[in-house]
C-alpha cells in the first residue's frame, strides 16, 4: 500500500472540497486511500471581515499552508491557483502538479447582468471583476464581498447580484444558484481561476512522482502561461489583471490578457499565440504594457495584492 500523503489545506468548505478532489484523484490512480488531510486556519480565514489587500494580498491564503509542508507537518499543499502570489514558489517547494482545470469563468448570482437596473449594486471583493463590470456598465454600484461561498451567497444585495467563480459553485454543489455564466468576452478570468496547484518539497522525489500521475498537461501549460504574464507585470502590480490561456497538451496556446484601471475607465486587452507558455506570457505582458499603452495603469495608486 502506498505511503499516506499528508495534505495541508485551509479549513474553508471550498478548500476542503478541493482537497478531497485531489485525494479522490490519487485514489483512482493508486487504488487505495492515500491522503490524510491537515486542516489549517489561516489569517484570511480568521479575519473574513478584513479586505484581502489589507491582510497582505493573495499570499495570505498560501503562506501558512505551505509552511506546514516546509516544516514537515505535511507532504503537499493544495491551493486554488488563483490565490497564488505572482512570485515563484518559496525556496524548497515546487509546483508538482496541476489537475484538470474546472470551468474558469465567473458567474452571476442574484440577477443576471442584463436584468440589473441602473444603480443596482453588485457585490464583489475582486478589483478585476469590478473594473470589467464598470467598463461594461458604468451605471452600476459596487460593494465589497469576502468570506466563504455560503457567506457570499447570503450577501447578495436586494435587486442586485454577486459575482463568484463558477468552479467554486460547481465544487460545492451549488450550481443551482447561478443566474448567468459570464463569457470571457464579458469577464476575463483571474489568472489560474478554476485550476488547482499542488506544491510539495523539492527534494521529496517520491511525492513529486506520485503527484505527476494526476497532472493534466494542458491545464499545467495554461497555468504557466497565465502566471508568466502576471509575473512579467510585476509582483507589485496593483492594476486589475485578467488572463485566460486555451491549449492542448502540446502545440499552440492562445493567451488573452487584460489590464484595467481600478475604476474601470480604462481597459487594455490583447491576445497572442505561441507554443512556449512562459515566453508567451512574458510576450503578452510586454504587448499590454507597451503596444497597448497599459504601463500607466501600473502606476496608479491602490492597495497591494489586488487582482
Amino acid at each position: 500500500m502506498p505511503r499516506v500523503l499528508r495534505l495541508a489545506t485551509r479549513t474553508s468548505p471550498l478548500a476542503l472540497a478541493q482537497a478531497r478532489l485531489v485525494a479522490e484523484a490519487l485514489e483512482r490512480v493508486e487504488g487505495a486511500s492515500v491522503i490524510e488531510l491537515v486542516p489549517l486556519s489561516t489569517r484570511a480565514d480568521q479575519h473574513q471581515e478584513v479586505p484581502i489587500e489589507a491582510l497582505g494580498g493573495r499570499g495570505v491564503f498560501t503562506t501558512e499552508v505551505e509552511q506546514a509542508v516546509l516544516d514537515g507537518r505535511a507532504d503537499l499543499a493544495v491551493h486554488s491557483a488563483k490565490d497564488l502570489p505572482s512570485a515563484e514558489p518559496p525556496a524548497g517547494l515546487v509546483l508538482a502538479a496541476v489537475p484538470e482545470r474546472a470551468d474558469p469563468r465567473d458567474a452571476m448570482v442574484g440577477r443576471s447582468l442584463s436584468s440589473l437596473r441602473p444603480g443596482a449594486l453588485v457585490a464583489t471583493g475582486a478589483p478585476r471583476r469590478r473594473a470589467q463590470l464598470a467598463w461594461l456598465r458604468p451605471d452600476l454600484g459596487f460593494v465589497g464581498l469576502r468570506g466563504n461561498i455560503g457567506t457570499r451567497l447570503g450577501k447578495v444585495p436586494d435587486g442586485g447580484a454577486a459575482v463568484v467563480a463558477l468552479a467554486a459553485l460547481e465544487r460545492l454543489g451549488l450550481l443551482e444558484e447561478v443566474t448567468e455564466v459570464l463569457a470571457p468576452s464579458v469577464m476575463l478570468s483571474q489568472v489560474g481561476q478554476g485550476a488547482l496547484a499542488l506544491r510539495c518539497r523539492e527534494g521529496d522525489l517520491a511525492t513529486v512522482e506520485r503527484l505527476a500521475a494526476i497532472d493534466h498537461p494542458a491545464s499545467h501549460r495554461a497555468l504557466l502561461a497565465e502566471r508568466a504574464m502576471l509575473a512579467r507585470l510585476g509582483g507589485g502590480c496593483d492594476a486589475p489583471v485578467a488572463a485566460l490561456a486555451r491549449c492542448g497538451t502540446s502545440g499552440p496556446i492562445r493567451l488573452e490578457g487584460l489590464l484595467a484601471s481600478r475604476d474601470g475607465h480604462r481597459v487594455v486587452r490583447s491576445s497572442i499565440d505561441g507554443s512556449d507558455p512562459v515566453q508567451l506570457g512574458t510576450d503578452l505582458a510586454d504587448k499590454l504594457l507597451v503596444e497597448e499603452g497599459g504601463r500607466s495603469l501600473l502606476e496608479e495608486p491602490g492597495p497591494a495584492g489586488a487582482r
